[in-house]
Formats: structure tokens, sequence, C-alpha cells
């Protein structure tokens, strides 16, 4: 496998008949969504290599280190192997990987892209296809798209000959891939705040350093599918056909098949993948007599695989292109500007402006109602946009106490809260004696939680939600007490004022 060469491959989306997979690779059945998908990105070294097993139940369990390898060639063409580490203290699902390079897509198909990322989710998941703007909000995409930001904000990554675009050399690195803040209430019209980890972005940017591919291809697939059209997609854009790749490095390491799977079963899952590209013309169908494999030794088997009409398809044109619309245009709609205003302000002003007071003017709209406004939220947002162009305006305290407060309560639960339970159940018989009273005790602790956020300033829809996500945690993990967990929030959120 090469290291990477060129900046990008833009293959067009297939004429072929796909059914509809959602993020985690499963299928759905009806209608598909109206709204076109964007472009998604792939970073060019992570893709010779699996982030996480597929099987579910291993990926998903919190604490876990996932270890890949892959090779690649030197300065002086001789073939050299590189070793991954991914951690993942919340587990990390392969179908995480979709909503990973899905937002990589709408974030670097902005002009003026930097590593921050403003969208609320009903945006983004229109954007990645997921749902139409006729969904109902808070729906299930909605909660696999929060669970999955959650996971891929805690992962870290290192490798110890990454290959760095922008230097031309290979390298030890390690980061993460992105933070996030959110509002806590669900329901809330602010955007989401995405930012990238800076070292991760700085390779993604680089000439050299990325992949764009079809998101509706991709969302196609099951998630070995998946891996192996991203492997092939930075392959085959360059060259006819593949070199010899071995069987078990193909299902290991790149698409995160179990090593201790038979030999036997291993060429039925590749084969598997394999035959689903060929159908979309990723791959051509194989030309040798022998099939797919060839056999070296008892267990020893290699495969290549040749470059299919797909690739003969593909656009000259940007699949960035497909993202025409703003972020900002939702959060800028729901302060009350009309179509023309919005497009007046996107061009007038710098959008990092325009997000800063969107999110200033709807926090108030939300949190103080409309006797906050003199006049109006559109007035308000405008008069302040105007000003702060102008170096004369900045940003309210009450706002910033609002940030870091949502940054505090998103932030992980202090370490006192993480003691086993103190209410005379042994730890070690958690599963049989808790069940009786787990439900009395997530009502009660739930009910208590509320009752002080609501007290230090938090409103009561985000009260009831963030009370509900810490009452589960407790009762699920046999955490503390309700009184024991009670007094850490005390420091956790600070009082605001009420006007």
């Amino acid at each position: 496998m090469n290291r990477p060469m060129s900046s990008q491959t833009l293959p067009c989306k297939t004429t072929t008949a796909t059914a509809e997979i959602d993020p985690a690779g499963k299928r759905k059945t009806g209608p598909g969504p109206r709204h076109r998908s964007a472009g998604g990105v792939g970073q060019l070294t992570l893709v010779e290599h699996a982030l996480c097993p597929l099987d579910v139940k291993s990926s998903l369990a919190e604490g876990k280190t996932f270890e890949a390898e892959y090779l690649f060639c030197d300065a002086n063409r001789h073939m050299q192997s590189a070793h991954a580490r991914i951690y993942c203290p919340l587990g990390l699902s392969a179908g995480d990987e979709f909503f990973l390079w899905g937002l990589l897509g709408i974030t670097l198909a902005a002009k003026d892209a930097d590593h921050e990322l403003h969208a609320t989710p009903h945006y983004s998941l229109r954007h990645l296809g997921l749902i139409d703007q006729h969904a109902r909000r808070g729906g299930r995409q909605y909660q696999q798209f929060t669970a999955a930001i959650e996971r891929l904000a805690a992962v870290r990554y290192q490798n110890d000959c990454f290959y760095d675009p922008i230097r031309g050399e290979h390298r030890k690195v390690s980061f993460g891939f992105l933070s996030y803040s959110l509002p806590l209430d669900s329901q809330s019209s602010r955007a989401w705040r995405i930012v990238w980890d800076p070292i991760f972005f700085e390779f993604m940017k680089a000439a050299g350093g990325y992949l764009w591919f079809d998101l509706e291809t991709y969302r196609a697939l099951d998630p070995a599918a998946r891996r192996l059209f991203l492997f092939l997609s930075k392959i085959l854009s360059r060259r006819r056909q593949t070199l010899h790749l071995d069987l078990r490095h193909v299902g290991v390491h790149i698409l995160g098949f179990s090593a201790t799977l038979e030999t036997k079963d291993l060429k039925i899952k590749v084969n598997r993948c394999v035959q689903r590209l060929t159908e979309l013309e990723v791959v051509a169908p194989p030309v040798a007599k022998g099939g797919l494999f060839d056999k070296l030794a008892p267990g020893n088997y290699r495969l290549t695989v040749q470059r299919g009409n797909y690739f003969e398809r593909r656009t000259r044109s940007s699949v960035s292109s497909v993202v025409k619309e703003s972020p900002l245009v939702e959060p800028l709609a729901a302060i009350g500007l009309d179509e023309a205003s919005i497009g007046r302000l996107l061009r007038q002003y710098p959008h990092r402006l325009l997000r800063e007071w969107a999110d200033i003017t709807l926090a108030a709209q939300e949190r103080h109602g409309p006797k906050f406004f003199k006049r109006s939220p559109q007035a308000y947002f405008i008069d302040n946009v105007k000003h702060a162009a102008q170096g004369n305006r900045t940003p309210p305290d009450w706002w910033h106490d609002l940030r870091k407060a949502e940054e505090r309560t998103q932030a992980p639960i202090p370490g006192v809260l993480l003691r086993p339970i103190a209410d005379g159940v042994p730890a070690g018989n958690c599963r049989s004696s808790a069940a009786p009273t787990a439900e009395h005790r997530f009502d009660q602790l739930r009910q208590e939680l509320v009752v002080q956020l609501v007290a230090d300033g938090t409103p009561k829809p985000a009260a009831n939600q963030r009370a509900a996500q810490i009452a589960r945690a407790q009762v699920r993990h046999h955490r503390p007490t309700a009184r024991q967990s009670l007094e850490p929030l005390r420091d956790l959120l600070p009082k605001f004022p009420t006007s």
C-alpha cells in the first residue's frame, strides 16, 4: 500500500440501485431521504486500517483499546509497517465513522472552512442524507447522532509511523478527533459547536491528506464494505488494480473482523464485501479462473482487485458542491429572518460573527423569552452584528457564563461520583440485588437533581434532560446515591442572572 500521493478522489454517484442503510450499516425499509447527501471526506492514512472492531458488543464496551497495523512504502520504496492504537473510553462503533467522515465533508465544503463547525443537528442530518426537512426533531437519528458525537469526542489516536502530508514524511503522532459544545435543551434551535482537533484537522486540509467520496454510495453499504470502499477508493483512483493483498491483513486490520476467525470464514466475509462492491461497479469482476483468492500455502491466501467502471464515471466537479446551503441558514431562520435577509447577511458579514450573535440571540430568546427584546429578536441580532463588525460590541457576560455552564455540565462527572453505590447493595451482587430498587432509585435521584438544577438557574427542560442522564448513569453503573450526587453538582452549575 503506497503512501498518500494525490489530494483527492471524486467518484460520482453510481446509477446502480441501492438499498437504504442507516449509519450503523443496517438496511432500512421504506423510501429513502429526499435530501441528497453531501460528500464525505476520509483521511488517507486512517482509511488504511480499521478504527474499531466490527463486532458491536466488543467495540461499544467502555475503556477499550483497539490496535491495528498497515503497510506502506518508505522514501526508498521499501515496504514498512506502521502500528496504530485507538483509545475508546466510551467505546466506538463502525457506524460512528459515517458521522466522522460526513461531518468533515460538511466542514470542508465551506468556502472559508476552519476547524469549527457550527450547525444544527437537523441541518447536519439532512445534509448527511439521513432525514428530510419534514422529519421529527429528536427522533432515533438524533439520538444516534448525539451518541456518536460523544464517543468520537472521547477517542484518542496514536500512530508510530503516520504519514504527515504537510511535511512529506512519516512521524509519530497522537491526536483526538473532535470536541463539542451542545445546548442542554434537545429542542433548542441553537447550533451545535463541533471543534476539530488542530493536528487532525491540519492533516485533513493538507494536499495529499484527504479523500472526497460519494456519501450516498458509502451509506448504502454495510460497515465492513464501507471500510473496503474507502480503502479501494484511495488505491484504485490512481491505478488499475491493487497490489497483492494478504487475506488476513485485509480482513482483520483493514475491515476489523476478529483475528480469531478461521481462514475459511474470513474468506467468506471478505468475498461478500468484494461482491457488494462489484455490484456497484466499484471493482471489476475477478478474471482469474480460481476466483478472487490465490492460495499460496495452507491457510495463506492473497487477493487482487481491479478498478471498476465506478471510477471511470467519476464527476469532474467536487462532491462538496452539493452543500450549497450554509449551516447558518437554520439558526438565522429560527431568529425570524426571511430568506432575502439571510442571503444579504451571509454575503455582507463574516460567518464567524454571524454564528456567534445568532447563538447569543437564540440563547436569549430561549432563556428569557420575548420580553428580553426591546423591539424583536431580528432587530436585536442585526443591530448587534452591525456594531460588532465595527468593533463596538462584544458578547454579553451572561452568554459567556452560559457557555461555560454548558461545557461544565457536559464534562465528565467528577471522580467522587464514580464510587460504587453505598446504599447497602454489595457491588458484586448488583445484578441480582439492585434490580428491584433500580427504578425507585432512578426516579428519586432524577427528581432531586431537577430541583437542584432549576434552583441553580438551569431552564426546566434542560434540567429534566440532564437530570435523567445523570440518574440513568448512576443507576446503570451503580454509582452514589442521590444525596451523595447532589453536592458536587453545586460546584458544577454556577448560578446565572435572570435578566
